[in-house]
């Protein structure tokens, strides 16, 4: 391990507050239609996180990198399980972080967001980076050592592209 590196455990006590602000955005909207909470939702990213014990993560930034990933794969798993449970079962929703524009269906924008991986893996990690890690895109110039105007670029990009093969209807 790098000497700036952390154990995840560690990373997830320094940071549980924000973890959990971030499971509530994540989970803003619709929530109340999934059997998962904010809490419950960053309990389970962050048991994950304890299982990754060779993953090496070299500090805050990357922690919730690599944390929006995870808290993604059980929030998708979270919206199949319901979907499965019921013959119509309603879409559920989010939006964009920082807009109150119309909700997004996750898991339309987890399929665009896949295909987007496809296209160009940095703007689906920077997509998870804001969207479901809740960093800021001056964290995200820190991380990836460029302009705070590139990372906003970057993001108008992504978000702009993933909002195209949405309507697209996938």
């Amino acid at each position: 391990m790098k000497p700036n590196a952390a154990p995840p455990n560690q990373l997830v006590a320094e940071n549980y507050d924000e973890f959990r602000r971030v499971a509530r955005g994540v989970l803003n909207g619709d929530a109340q239609k999934l059997q998962i909470q904010p809490t419950d939702l960053a309990h389970a990213a962050a048991i994950k996180l304890f299982a990754l014990n060779r993953v090496e993560v070299n500090g805050r930034t990357h922690f919730l990198s690599l944390s929006a990933r995870i808290m993604r794969q059980i929030l998708m798993d979270e919206v199949r399980r319901l979907r499965a449970a019921k013959r119509q079962a309603p879409p559920v929703t989010t939006q964009w972080p920082g807009d109150a524009g119309a909700p997004l269906d996750l898991e339309v924008l987890d399929v665009a967001l896949t295909k987007l991986e496809d296209v160009s893996p940095e703007l689906a990690r920077l997509v998870e980076q804001r969207f479901f890690a809740g960093l800021t895109v001056e964290e995200i110039a820190i991380i990836d050592g460029v302009s705070d105007s590139t990372v906003k670029r970057q993001w108008r990009a992504a978000r702009a592209w993933l909002v195209n093969e949405m309507q697209a209807g996938g």
